[in-house]
């Protein structure tokens, strides 16, 4: 007769690296979500022509950019936790990390608060065409943003392929 043997289970990744890796993983879906589903949808269903449109990008942006932030705080603490404790860890997932946090500041504090107020002063019913300021900074938005996603994904794929 076969006996069955218990095993205990263990976790062959740092706790830090598991929170890395879950965080940036739900950090890059959120963000491909809200840049290509929530977004495009809104504008397809004629949301850009209201008044209110700058108003409601604002708030969905505001809101996404504190969970940015904390996200990027989060990668980056565990980036840290993990280099100080490992000492094979190579210097770029600090410098990596730091760019996100980075990213994400810029976004916060800077992108989102500067489209919003062009976004307040326009008249869509008198004004046929975007002012040059604002394809200037959608056009910085959408660089910074696959700036992230390159970075994000590189930090996740070296975490999630790197053992202990």
């Amino acid at each position: 007769m076969n006996t069955i043997s218990t095993s205990s289970v263990e976790f062959k990744r740092p706790v830090w690296q598991n929170a890395i890796i879950i965080t940036l993983g739900f950090w890059l879906s959120a963000s491909l979500i809200l840049d290509w589903v929530i977004m495009p949808s809104l504008y397809v269903s004629g949301m850009m022509t209201q008044s209110s449109f700058a108003t409601a990008g604002y708030t969905v942006f505001w809101n996404f950019n504190r969970v940015e932030l904390l996200c990027a705080g989060l990668v980056l603490t565990g980036v840290l936790a993990l280099s100080k404790n490992h000492f094979n860890w190579q210097r770029s997932s600090i410098i990596l990390a730091t760019v996100l946090l980075g990213i994400a500041l810029a976004d916060t504090y800077f992108l989102t608060p500067q489209m919003s107020a062009i976004g307040l002063q326009l008249n869509w019913f008198e004004v046929s065409q975007t002012p040059a300021s604002m394809d200037l900074l959608h056009g910085a938005y959408w660089f910074i943003e696959a700036v992230k996603l390159a970075v994000a994904g590189t930090l996740f794929t070296g975490y999630c392929k790197q053992e202990n």
